[in-house]
């Protein structure tokens, strides 16, 4: 359990919108409760229309919540206006005056709050040198998108807020302008040890940057945690399926014990999985979720190929029994291989038609790694890399 100062508290938190004429309300976010620690950068991940930017503006204090309290370092914000909020917002569309230069859009809260022009002028060129832009004289339509991004993100920081809000500030650049503001972004934030949270539908750009996660859909949050945890024990079908590419193996749930549940999937196949959910109960319809990079694959005349390159020329089914207990393995056919450079995707069939993708790295020569189309295999994985879920 973390230590750490908790510079926003979200308490059952509800946030409902009129319905049409005489319709019930709309509600966008539905009794969501977090911590968010001092000094994290904090994501709010999930599809358009799953709340989350309607917690970020609740937060910034753009919207007040139907019920629920949010603390910002200990203090509630109901009744607390924007302006007087210790947090500053990043928009999409940077909402900078294209009339004035790089430095003054920078310089101008500071003056609306009094500050003096000698004292703004300097803070603005400090703010500006953090997020490494020197054309101060530049309007706005003179720069790129990725310039501009860092007017915006100036002219937030200029004011040292305690909590950066950043409402999917990425969304309108280009991928490899996008990709490398990831890293600055994150760069910044540990640099600058200020608080972020960051509002996204890209799983990846989450992954990147975020200390911690939250993956929301329909206004609840189902799962908080850092992204690893998010990525290899997803609790809910719908987190699996959002974070990345996943294989779904639908069953019913035969036993279960301390460790692994065992679904069965077809007559005389079942597989077992991670089992953490304690809502389980034998004979429920069951999901199994295994990730492409987990799976291995070998030939049925014996050559084991393992997902990290290595072989094995031993009795198949034997080396693969010595190298892990806890595997499963079932035969299977090779519908398509494609060939992608750094590694080959594959889609696999077994038993009754359950098709699988698997990707293979491709170590050494290409010949070394690669199946062919029909032709027979043995599929197997580790247990405890595949979690069984209830919905």
């Amino acid at each position: 359990m973390t230590t750490q100062p908790i510079d926003i508290s979200i308490q059952h938190v509800i946030k409902e919108f009129p319905g049409r004429s005489g319709d019930a309300p709309v509600r966008a976010v539905d009794d969501v409760s977090m911590d968010i620690y001092d000094g994290e950068f904090f994501a709010m991940l999930g599809p358009s229309g799953c709340g989350k930017t309607t917690t970020l503006r609740m937060i910034a204090g753009f919207e007040d919540p139907t019920s629920g309290k949010i603390l910002l370092r200990g203090k509630e914000m109901q009744n607390v206006p924007p302006f007087h909020r210790p947090v500053n917002t990043v928009f999409q569309d940077y909402a900078l005056f294209p009339h004035m230069s790089v430095l003054q859009n920078v310089m101008f809260g500071l003056e609306m709050k009094g500050v003096a022009k000698p004292e703004a002028r300097k803070r603005a060129q400090k703010a500006l040198e953090m997020v490494r832009l020197n054309q101060y004289d530049r309007k706005p339509r003179q720069l790129s998108g990725g310039q501009q991004q860092r007017v915006a993100l100036a002219r937030a920081l200029v004011n040292e807020p305690a909590v950066l809000l950043l409402d999917e500030p990425l969304g309108a650049l280009d991928l490899k302008l996008r990709k490398e503001m990831q890293v600055e972004l994150a760069q910044m934030q540990h640099d600058l040890g200020i608080t972020f949270i960051f509002v996204t539908h890209d799983q990846e750009e989450a992954m990147t940057m975020a200390d911690r996660i939250a993956v929301m859909d329909r206004g609840k949050v189902l799962q908080m945690g850092p992204a690893d945890e998010i990525y290899e024990s997803p609790v809910s079908r719908f987190v699996a399926d959002f974070i990345g590419e996943t294989n779904f193996i639908e069953g019913r749930l035969k036993d279960v014990n301390e460790k692994f549940g065992f679904v069965e999937v077809d007559e005389n196949v079942v597989i077992k999985a991670q089992c953490n959910d304690p809502s389980l109960v034998v004979g429920q319809n069951a999901t199994i979720a295994i990730r492409p990079e987990k799976i291995s694959i070998f030939a049925t005349e014996g050559l084991v190929r393992y997902a990290d390159g290595s072989s094995d020329q031993a009795d198949a089914y034997k080396a693969a029994l010595q190298r892990d207990p806890d595997i499963n393995l079932v035969q299977g056919v090779v519908k398509y291989s494609n060939y992608i450079g750094t590694d080959t995707r594959y889609v696999l069939e077994f038993g009754s038609g359950h098709s699988i993708a698997a990707r293979m790295q491709n170590y050494g020569l290409r010949s070394d790694t690669v199946f062919k189309v029909d032709q027979p295999i043995n599929i197997f994985w580790d247990a405890e890399l595949a979690p069984v879920l209830s919905h």
